[in-house]
């Protein structure tokens, strides 16, 4: 794809951030939101460090979006201390420049992750020349594994999208719902219910699913009693609600899925989002970037709870890029509180943490590009 191309794909996905999906990018100037004072604190368990073997037989890849290093720290703060992620002996940095762009967005920052290749700022699963690539979960559902998609935005949306579909503008939400009718994905939940039912070529592709054996499911507490077969969950008409609002649960959805994904004796991939770091972090707010923090880490000491029991299971935790420039301007362990300061309402530049635990959990230590994480992901599943 030539330059001229490349920009002209750009304007068409900066045209989308019009649509109602893209209002969370409106920026809060409200500085009340900035100081996050008070929160229920939970308690943060210790997990084992030995396992069964030496490489995975199942891989959960966690995506905070938008969860720079500050974040991370802002949720250590809020919780007293500790986050499950202090389980995490082996951490790393992934460098998140995009193809097209010294800043990435999500769809980009997601098809890196996804792919192993980097690709221009709107693409999903495609490449610098709109070439669909494919991606780890595409790979494992080839070799016979699970596979599994949990969001708390749209699982249309940019970052889940680019595990399963292959669009060149990141807008085109109803292209990308139907992209998961040419898969034999297990289970996915998420928001973004009206892209498969309310379409505008008038397909309903929540009977189409149906007739593919899947159980599609609106009720967050119908899909939470789910122990087999194929699921989709689609618990909003666009994005869930933000922490504590919203209905749909991520701890309870990302066991759902466990439960589902773990009766295939090949193993399994799935990536869950913590997609509303992100919006916290346009908003230049802070209790909201906690909230999601919190929700997203107790998510994974779910994940934690399922690997240290099974010990063939790798987690990956890692961000597509950061979003707002959050700066720590004050804060207190005790208290809980965390005062957050920004450089603006979007993405930056900088590198953003990599954790792992579990059989080849070495690996993703050092600085890195994020091409590198799905590739060891793909080297250890023998994909």
């Amino acid at each position: 794809m030539n330059l001229k191309s490349i920009l002209l794909v750009t304007l068409i996905f900066s045209a989308h951030q019009l649509f109602s999906q893209e209002n969370y990018k409106t920026v809060s100037k409200v500085d009340s939101t900035k100081i996050y004072t008070c929160g229920k604190k939970y308690e943060v368990k210790t997990f084992p460090q030995t396992f069964k073997a030496k490489k995975p037989k199942n891989v959960i890849m966690m995506i905070g979006d938008g969860m720079g290093v500050s974040q991370v720290f802002a949720g250590i703060t809020a919780n007293g201390g500790h986050l499950f992620l202090d389980n995490f002996k082996h951490v790393g940095f992934s460098r998140t420049q995009s193809a097209s762009h010294y800043i990435t967005d999500s769809a980009a920052g997601g098809t890196a992750l996804s792919t192993g290749q980097k690709t221009y700022n709107g693409a999903i699963g495609v490449n610098t020349d709109t070439v669909a690539i494919k991606t780890v979960l595409e790979m494992a559902e080839g070799k016979g594994l699970a596979t599994g998609l949990v969001s708390t935005s749209a699982i249309t949306h940019a970052t889940p999208a680019s595990f399963i579909a292959h669009q060149g503008a990141r807008g085109s939400y109803e292209d990308i719902a139907a992209d998961f009718l040419k898969t034999d994905i297990d289970v996915f939940i998420g928001g973004g219910y009206k892209h498969f039912s309310q379409r505008k070529d008038k397909r309903d592709l929540t009977k189409e699913l149906q007739a593919k054996g899947y159980q599609v499911l609106r009720n967050p507490e119908d899909i939470y009693k789910v122990k087999t077969g194929k699921l989709a969950g689609l618990a909003a008409d666009e994005h869930n609600d933000p922490f504590p609002k919203r209905t749909m649960n991520l701890p309870k959805s990302a066991e759902t899925a466990f439960n589902i994904l773990s009766q295939n004796k090949k193993g399994f991939f799935i990536m869950i989002e913590g997609s509303q770091i992100d919006f916290g972090g346009h908003a230049n707010n802070t209790i909201y970037i906690v909230n999601e923090m919190l929700d997203f880490d107790q998510t994974i000491g779910k994940a934690l709870e399922f690997a240290a029991k099974d010990g063939e299971t790798l987690i990956v935790v890692t961000a597509d890029h950061e979003t707002g420039g959050l700066a720590l301007a004050g804060g207190d362990m005790k208290t809980g509180m965390v005062k957050g300061a920004y450089t603006g309402g979007d993405h930056t530049a900088v590198m953003v943490p990599v954790f792992a635990y579990g059989p080849g959990a070495e690996l993703f230590g050092g600085i890195q590009e994020n091409t590198d994480i799905p590739k060891k992901i793909m080297s250890l599943l023998g994909l």
